[in-house]
This record gives structure tokens, C-alpha cells and sequence, in this order.
């Protein structure tokens, strides 16, 4: 497809309004987009409800025909639901997007390999309403807060005195509660829910009311600001709560769905901070037996308070969690990935242009220290290869060593901005345009590595 201008076929012009028999020839402009957009109903993103998904994040904006492909190979959207534009607000900042061109670029990729089977459209960890309004202006479908930063994890090890203390200031107005009476709904009882029996003495509650308080209360608050702003457009929600340093208990978990229940919030996934850790762009690290009892019980939460599904964030590359989440999870299962298919571009590269990708090589192990800072992610750069000492036909194999995956993933937005000495971009304009050379590789290397992702999900 050329990204300046695009031949629409006589049937799809004919759904456009033209004459019978025309073929319509414009350029791949936002105008354009959206035309599309309202005339052909699957191009528009609805909401996917409970259906087992996956978010294909795309964050330089020419996954999408390789997204599709993967997506068809498993059995299409009778197998996966697909979301096909998807990018935090972090995401956008970092590589200088706007959500319209998030969901231009997906549109042009959808109409591109000629997807009809229709695709949500995930707000990713959004924090504020502003963040809420932006998305929703250009057709957004699905909504994910983000109320990391509400979360005090330090009540995992904080002693009853300062628990207490830490309760009493919560703010009960934004729950609609106090203190007491919250105390009368859970002190003393247990619940049983599937195999599980959670008993909440007065630690197990006010720590589970510490930990997440205000973050039920910001998410309260953002659900009915969407609610609001959305009118009678459907859209859903999801809760996330997984950037956070400790996991979130079973008891914490049933807390924080009673509350948001009673609330009258409605979410259609839940993204738990499971145990282990789930970096970016690298498998499952942790004690698979005890990720497996963990996702077990969740999933039987899930089950109880919706059912919604569970989400896996930071879910690319986790090839021993699939199985297990797709079994457990019984189909409720959402998965989120994004990182990857930028790792997949520079796979891309590394085949087309060995310099060029060395050079990106470099530069990102020198920016590694800085932009690790907000995700988590324990590569270390004396583990890495240095990039002068590695030979040109080994550069690709870079891609599966742990910590220059790592590295490579998590400076993506410093690749992207970073500028030359003549003020121009340094790397961003001859990685696009090697990629916009070789579309068939790109897409190639997407749809065999996100196969990988999506089969142990059909069930």
C-alpha cells in the first residue's frame, strides 16, 4: 500500500456513494481515514466484550498488515478477537504520535489486507480524563485505566499501627463509604469462591483498603467521566493495576471488584500484577508453579464478579504463561502486547541494513540507563554484547539474547526522537523508509512471531 495515496476498488466505491463501476483514487490522509471509517461499518472499532482478544500494539504505525495475517492463520476472529490499534498515552508520547494517527495507521493497515471481520480500539493506561477525551474524540472503543499511581504498595509491609493510620485517610467521600461501615461488610467474614476461601481479619482488609483505595476511587472517577463523555456510543473498560511493585493478592483482587461493584463501575478485564515478573519484550520470569496457583485464583475472581476476562500486560514474548492463562482463564482472557512488533522491525532491519542496526544498537545501549527508569526491567548493559565486537552475520541473533532485547525495547521513543547534528531526525526516517521498502519482510516476520503469540489462545 503507498502510504501517499490509495486505488479504492469499485465495490468499496460504491459503498462510498460513487457511481457504480468508479474506482475512487485519494491519498492515505486523516480525512480519508475517517470516510472510510463511516462508510465501512468493520473498519469502525467496536466493543469485543468477553470474547477472548488480543491488543497488537503497533507504535510505529505499519504492523497492522502483519497483525492481520497473524490473526487470519489462527482461525480469524472466529478464534481471537483482534484489537488492531492500541498505544498508551506513554507510548504516544514517547514516539510522537496523536491517538487519530493510531487509529489511521490501523485503518490504513485493515483496508490494506482487506480485513473485514472488524476490530477494537484500546486507550491504553490512561490517567487522565483528559487522556479519556482525546481517545474517545477519534473513535476509541476500549478504555484502560491506569491507577498505578494511586497504589500504595508499601502497605505489604506496613505494621497494623500504620495501617490503621494509613485507613483512617483514605478518601471515604470519593468511595461513598467510611470507614466503619466497610469494616461491617468484611471483618470477620469469609468467602468461599471456587476453590478458594479468603477469610478477611482486620490486616487482610485494611491493607487490601490501603494498597488500593484510591485507586478504586480514581478508577470511580474515570469510569463515570467516560460514561459521561460517551453518551449512548458503546465503549468498555478495563482496569489496570499491574504496574505496580508488589502482586495483587486474592484478597486484594475480591476487594478491589466488591468495591468497584458497589460503585456501580462496570469493566469488561482486569489486569492483576501477578506474581513474578513479566518485563518487557522476554518470557515469563518467576516460579511457573506458583504463577499457575496465581492465575488460578484470579481467574476464579474473574469468574465470580463478572465474568470479565483477565489481561495480560507486558504479555509479549510470555510463551510459558499462554497455555496456562488460555486453560485457567477458560477463554476469559485478554492479551496485550506492543513492544514486540517494534522488536520485529528491527529484526526487519537487521536483515536489510546490518549498519544501520548496529548504529541503533549503540545508541540504545547509551540511553538503556535513562529510559529503563519507568518500566520494569532487569537487563544490564555489562551483560549485553557491545556493538563494535559483534560480527555482522551474528547482529540479528541480538534479538534473542536477554538483556540487548531488553535494551532494544525499552528505548524505543529516544530511537525515534533522537536527532542529528543538522537537527533531523538520526534514526527514525531511514528506519521507516527500510521498512517501507521491504513490507512483505516486516509483515513476514510479524505474522510468524505473533502466530507464536495467539495459537495457544484458540481454543
Amino acid at each position: 500500500m503507498s502510504r501517499t495515496g490509495i486505488a479504492i476498488g469499485a465495490a468499496v466505491a460504491a459503498g462510498l456513494g460513487a457511481v457504480a463501476g468508479t474506482v475512487l483514487v485519494g491519498p492515505v490522509s486523516p480525512r480519508n481515514a475517517a470516510a472510510l471509517r463511516r462508510h465501512l461499518e468493520w473498519l469502525r472499532p467496536r466493543p469485543l466484550g468477553t470474547k477472548t482478544s488480543a491488543g497488537l500494539g503497533d507504535r510505529l504505525g505499519l504492523a497492522t498488515p502483519g497483525h492481520v495475517r497473524a490473526v487470519r492463520a489462527v482461525g480469524g476472529i472466529a478464534a481471537i478477537a483482534p484489537i488492531f490499534p492500541q498505544q498508551s498515552i506513554r507510548e504516544m508520547t514517547r514516539t510522537g504520535r496523536t491517538p487519530i494517527e493510531v487509529m489511521d495507521d490501523a485503518t490504513w493497515g485493515m483496508f490494506a489486507e482487506g480485513w473485514k471481520d472488524g476490530t477494537g480500539a484500546d486507550a491504553d493506561h490512561l490517567k487522565t480524563t483528559a487522556d479519556v477525551d482525546a481517545c474517545l474524540a477519534v473513535g476509541f472503543s476500549m478504555f484502560t485505566i491506569d491507577p498505578g499511581e494511586h497504589v500504595d504498595s508499601a502497605a505489604d509491609t506496613a505494621d497494623a499501627a500504620t495501617l490503621r493510620e494509613r485507613a483512617a485517610a483514605l478518601p471515604w467521600a470519593d468511595l461513598a463509604d467510611s470507614e466503619d461501615a466497610m469494616r461491617r461488610r468484611y471483618l470477620g467474614q469469609s468467602v468461599v469462591v471456587e476453590h478458594l476461601t479468603i477469610a478477611f481479619d482486620e490486616a487482610t482488609l485494611l491493607r487490601a483498603a490501603v494498597k488500593y483505595g484510591r485507586a478504586v476511587a480514581h478508577v470511580a472517577r474515570m469510569a463515570r467521566h467516560l460514561r459521561q463523555a460517551a453518551g449512548p456510543r458503546l465503549v468498555e473498560l478495563e482496569v489496570s493495576v499491574d504496574e505496580t511493585e508488589t502482586p495483587t493478592s486474592p484478597a486484594e483482587h475480591y476487594w478491589v471488584a466488591n468495591e468497584l461493584n458497589r460503585l456501580e463501575v462496570e469493566w469488561v478485564s482486569l489486569a492483576p500484577r501477578f506474581v513474578g515478573r513479566f518485563e518487557k519484550g522476554v518470557d515469563y520470569i518467576g516460579d511457573i508453579g506458583e504463577l499457575e496457583k496465581d492465575i488460578a485464583a484470579h481467574a476464579a475472581l474473574a469468574r465470580h464478579f463478572g465474568p470479565y476476562k483477565l489481561s495480560l500486560h507486558s504479555g509479549s514474548d510470555k510463551f510459558k504463561v499462554y497455555p496456562i492463562a488460555a486453560r485457567l482463564a477458560q477463554g476469559l482472557v485478554h492479551l496485550k502486547t506492543a513492544g514486540t512488533s517494534y522488536l520485529e522491525a528491527l529484526r526487519t532491519v537487521a536483515a536489510v541494513d546490518p549498519a544501520f542496526f548496529r548504529a541503533i544498537y549503540a545508541f540504545a545501549r547509551e540511553r538503556y540507563d535513562t529510559d529503563k527508569a519507568s518500566y520494569h526491567v532487569s537487563a544490564e548493559l555489562g551483560k549485553a554484547p557491545a556493538a563494535k565486537g559483534v560480527p555482522e552475520g551474528d547482529l540479528p541473533a541480538l534479538l534473542e539474547q536477554f538483556d540487548a532485547r531488553e535494551i532494544l525495547h525499552v528505548t524505543f521513543g529516544s530511537v525515534l526522537k533522537e536527532a542529528g547534528p543538522d537537527g533531523k531526525p538520526r534514526f527514525k526516517d531511514t528506519l521507516f523508509g527500510l521498512l517501507r521498502a521491504n513490507p512483505e519482510a516486516y509483515a513476514d516476520n510479524l505474522e510468524r512471531h505473533f502466530v507464536k503469540h495467539l495459537k495457544p489462545f484458540v481454543r
